[in-house]
């Protein structure tokens, strides 16, 4: 289902690139959003395919993933109301090696790669977000890769969870065991090991595919301290001074 932008209340917009633009910015962008409905499994772009659509999340989490010959992949990043998928787009490069799959169902802004690239090629505000972000994306990237390699799969696991649970909107996950070894790079075994260990030590709740985190402070502890510094760096190429301004403006 897709929906015009200029059809949504503000707050059903939210989206913190899109919220830092000023009134004039959005606007001129909006008649081009379309409100879309993501399902949990959708593919919005595989590699070397064409991306004809740039994502901007609302509810839904998107899973970036780095695909080998052989087919197996591993998750390189996560994308939620933070940031958006497609900045190929603004980089030259057109197609990826990787892929993007919906990670948590939900609703995104889908805008045109054309839109996209000409309101970037205005060299405004959006194209300072988007370079912004995309530094935050590769700071991401960078930590995940570090993660992968030095610390154990329960850090791991936990780093996954704390990221993901901060982009759910419902505060749960719906995700197989089997899932989140393949989006680790891992053995499945391993993840039911640490899932286990979790679960009785009270920190999740995993049943039938959901996973709850119950005792939040327990997970950050048990998490290595990969998360906060992708947070750290997040918060600080993203909330330079002026855009709580500029969301104020157009929440008005």
């Amino acid at each position: 289902m897709t929906l015009p932008a200029q059809s949504l209340e503000p707050a059903d917009r939210h989206n913190d690139l899109l919220a830092a633009l000023s009134v004039a910015d959005f606007a001129r962008l909006a008649p081009d959003l379309e409100l879309v409905s993501l399902r949990l499994g959708d593919m919005l772009y595989e590699p070397g395919g064409p991306q004809l659509y740039a994502y901007f999340p609302i509810s839904a989490v998107i899973s970036l993933h780095y695909v080998m010959e052989s087919g197996a992949s591993a998750e390189t990043a996560g994308v939620g109301n933070d940031g958006v998928v497609g900045v190929s787009l603004i980089m030259g490069g057109e197609t990826t090696q990787g892929s993007a799959m919906v990670q948590i169902a939900g609703q995104a802004l889908r805008l045109k790669a054309g839109v996209l690239k000409r309101e970037f090629n205005r060299a405004g505000e959006l194209q300072r977000l988007l370079l912004l972000y995309t530094q935050a994306l590769i700071a991401q990237t960078t930590q995940t890769a570090v993660c992968n390699r030095h610390h154990s799969i329960e850090q791991q696991v936990c780093r996954w969870l704390r990221a993901t649970i901060d982009r759910a909107p419902s505060g749960e996950v719906v995700v197989t065991q089997e899932m989140i070894a393949a989006l680790l790079g891992v053995r499945r075994e391993s993840v039911t090991a640490a899932a286990g260990a979790l679960q009785k030590a009270g920190v999740i709740r995993y049943r039938r595919g959901h996973i709850a985190v119950l005792n939040r402070a327990a997970l950050e502890a048990a998490a290595c301290e990969c998360y906060a510094v992708v947070a750290a760096e997040a918060r600080r190429l993203m909330t330079p001074t002026g855009h709580s301004a500029a969301r104020q403006s157009r929440s008005s």
